[in-house]
């Protein structure tokens, strides 16, 4: 598909034959159509092609998202993912969200799951503005503290049972962060983009490299979506004793 929904605004991934007819989708207010993604803080470049407003409340899995897509990113091939870790977390659990955004990951684990706190840390003030009103929005005040700031510089150390690393495409250079957040053991979520044939051996292989002399065990290992031609987005699930 070369166009997703989010909210009531309809975003154009490439060109297509039938744009009078994507124009005129019902339930649809804005049409954009996504240019580029640039820099560190992936920020996406639309032109609009209808309407007026790029600001929008998505919803998902009984979460609420407010965003503009104009500003921040919203990936429809991570919607699984953000269901999976929604309802893994364990009640009681301690979470450090390092690459927080709006709360693609932190929101629906304070909403599905049963933690007693979730870390929410993000570098983009625009996106930290989004966090903040997304929990508000989804009423978990008392759960999530969103954290402004680079992960290196702010993440809080030695107290999360599970640290989630959401981020492409260099979430490796935040390992030994990652590592130092977690309690004298815990759970990594880690995020790569990576070649297909060697897409769980080099992700591995970086989590070895950083928690020498620790002990790891893969609890799981996913593809989440194709990233580029030829390279995949995965996720390892790794417990560090």
């Amino acid at each position: 598909m070369n166009w997703k929904i989010v909210g009531d605004i309809l975003v154009l991934k490439d060109e297509t034959n039938n744009i009078d007819e994507i124009l005129n989708l019902p339930n649809v207010s804005t049409v954009v159509k996504l240019k580029s993604i640039n820099g560190f803080k992936r920020t996406p470049q639309v032109e609009i092609l209808k309407g007026d407003s790029t600001e929008t409340i998505h919803k998902e899995n009984k979460c609420l998202f407010k965003l503009d897509v104009s500003k921040v990113m919203w990936s429809k091939g991570n919607t699984s993912e953000r269901m999976r870790i929604g309802h893994l977390v364990e009640d009681g659990e301690t979470v450090v969200d390092m690459f927080a955004g709006i709360g693609y990951f932190s929101i629906p684990i304070a909403v599905h799951s049963n933690p007693r706190k979730v870390y929410s840390i993000e570098i983009n003030s625009v996106a930290y503005s989004y966090l903040t009103d997304n929990i508000k929005l989804n009423k978990v005040e008392d759960i999530v503290e969103p954290i402004l700031g680079d992960c290196r510089d702010v993440t809080p150390k030695n107290v999360g049972d599970r640290v989630l690393m959401g981020y492409l495409p260099n979430a490796h250079e935040y390992l030994d962060v990652a590592i130092g957040a977690l309690k004298d053991g815990g759970i990594i979520h880690y995020h790569e983009s990576v070649p297909e044939k060697i897409k769980f051996k080099r992700p591995i292989n970086m989590i070895k490299n950083v928690v020498a002399g620790r002990k790891i065990k893969i609890l799981n290992k996913r593809v989440i979506k194709k990233y580029s031609p030829g390279v995949c987005h995965v996720v390892i699930d790794a417990m560090i004793e």
